[in-house]
This record gives structure tokens, sequence and C-alpha cells, in this order.
């Protein structure tokens, strides 16, 4: 029983060190923290000959308002997603896996638009690990599909 126990609590210790500290996140002058070097992290504000780490920005017509409401409609609808930070052109989310407990953070930024077109910046980030197998790309182009455009 003690043996049980003690395995119990170590394995709860380990997945609980699995979520990382929260890095330096945020929008400063209007930019997103580059990514590392490592291929877990995407961001359309990285150059795009780095198609490593660049992704598109998500397109949308209409207010910044709008794109806002819709963004936060789809992220609500999604499994794991704890939205942490909402401001007038900024919103941070953290991304639980299930089994690891692995935490993901994603940010969206929507700077002024000169031409009625919305183009929300976007990060999405692992705090551990070298590799995250594609899955901040696949949830980005994921929630990109899921707003209303």
């Amino acid at each position: 029983m003690y043996k049980q126990i003690t395995i119990l609590s170590l394995s709860m210790m380990l997945l609980m060190g699995c979520s990382g500290t929260v890095p330096t996140l945020g929008v400063n002058d209007g930019q997103f923290m580059p990514c590392p070097d490592s291929p877990n992290c995407v961001n359309s504000q990285q150059a795009t000959a780095d198609e490593e780490h660049y992704i598109e920005p998500i397109e949308f017509s209409g207010t910044s308002q709008q794109a806002q409401v819709g963004l936060l409609h789809a992220l609500k609808s999604t499994e794991q997603a704890n939205i942490v930070v909402v401001e007038d052109n900024y919103i941070r989310v953290e991304f639980t896996s299930q089994i690891m407990r692995f935490v993901d953070d994603v940010e969206f930024y929507f700077p002024p638009a000169e031409s009625g077109k919305i183009m929300i910046q976007v990060r999405s980030a692992s705090r551990v690990g070298h590799s995250d197998f594609g899955v901040n790309r696949e949830r980005i182009e994921s929630i990109r599909n899921n707003v209303k455009l």
C-alpha cells in the first residue's frame, strides 16, 4: 500500500511539472515574442522565409470587435481551452493536453485595421519539450476554420 501511494504521489508531481512556467508573453510594440529555435511554436509575425514557424494570420471581414467576439465564441467551443486574458486588442488562451497535462500558450493580437479587413495575428507555443508534432499549427488551423469569417 505504501509503495502504491509513493508511486501515485511521484506520478502526480511529475505530471504537475509538465505545465511549465508561464513564459514572457504579450505584445510589445505591436509584436509577439519570436518563436524559439525549437519546432514547437508557430507565429504569424515570424519571417515568411521561416517555414517551420510561420503561419498565416487569421483574416476576418468586419470590425475588430466582431472578430474578437467570433474568436471568443470559437475558443469557448474548443476542448482544453482556458481563456486567461481578454483585452481590447489581445486574447491569451492556455490549452492543456488531456494525458500529460502539457500547456501551450496561444495568443491573438488585433492590430488596428487599415483596409476594413482584420488580420488577427496569432502565436501558439508549447511551454516545455522540443517538438509538438505539429499540434500548435493544427490548433491554429482548426481555430481559423471555426471562426465565423
